[in-house]
């Protein structure tokens, strides 16, 4: 019977976050690793802005979510 090693399983970079709005409060969920500006919803402010790799953040970061 031959033996197995471990198989590695790539895991992604980027997760989830939850974002809120610091002009309106507004919350929203987006990725850590954002390609394209993420605009409040309601106000219509940039949360997230891409820089290539991690995006910046320009609200308040609540939470990560897995």
């Amino acid at each position: 019977m031959p033996r197995y090693s471990k198989i590695l399983v790539a895991s992604p970079r980027s997760k989830f976050i939850l974002v809120r709005c610091p002009d309106c409060g507004n919350e929203q969920v987006t990725f850590t690793q954002a390609t394209y500006s993420v605009t409040c919803h309601m106000c219509g402010r940039i949360l997230v802005k891409p820089t290539g790799g991690k995006a910046l953040v320009r609200g308040e970061l609540l939470k990560t979510l897995d």
